[in-house]
């Protein structure tokens, strides 16, 4: 799969490395070089990997070129004080869909460190991949991706279930730099 990543930070650049011999990358970024628009047109399935307030003149530069696209939302919706900017009613990446009307959004990969991301696991263990949207083929594809890097991804039902992992991102990046815990950890979920 063809997969531009806009975003060159840790996540995209993680998430990059983990589809490294699986998929093919391209990144966009700020720079004429690597323009946001050529990777959208040129990727089949583009993922959004630029800090929270950065989305808006991200979706500017992706414009109708991520039409009938899968568009994977990786973002955290963290406001300047470093609390949840948006929630419980609606999500980022709700919001995101609302803004690119005729993209198919999919939000994964926001409750994992970027130290995680290229891997999908802490150690020896296979981290879940959650992975909400409503698209059913933008998920399987999204899912497919996860499971390339490494993770055991789940459909968690409609994008509005964002509303739920992307306070799971706020839960885990408090106890990493809150509470002392370090980065070295990421949820599993377990059933019998």
């Amino acid at each position: 799969m063809k997969v531009a990543i806009i975003g060159k930070g840790h996540v995209g650049s993680a998430i990059a490395n983990g589809l490294s011999g699986k998929h093919e990358v391209q990144f966009g970024h700020r720079t004429p070089k690597e323009s946001v628009a050529e990777a959208a047109r040129w990727g089949e399935l583009i993922i959004v990997a630029v800090p929270h307030h950065a989305v808006p003149d991200t979706v500017k530069r992706l414009g109708a070129t991520v039409d009938g696209k899968v568009v994977l939302d990786v973002t955290n919706a963290i406001g300047e004080n470093g609390d949840l900017a948006v929630g419980f009613s609606t999500s980022a990446a709700e919001e995101l869909q609302k803004q690119l009307p005729k993209a198919r959004v999919v939000k994964a990969f926001n409750t994992v460190f970027a130290q995680n991301q290229s891997t999908g696991k802490v150690g020896t263990e296979a981290l879940t991949l959650f992975v909400a949207g409503d698209d059913k083929k933008g998920k399987q594809a999204v899912m497919k991706l996860g499971q390339d890097i490494g993770f055991e991804p789940i459909d968690v039902g409609p994008l509005k279930a964002a509303r739920y992992l992307e306070p799971m991102a706020m839960l885990i990046i408090n106890l990493a730099y809150g509470l002392g815990m370090g980065t070295c950890m990421g949820y599993r979920l377990s059933k019998c």
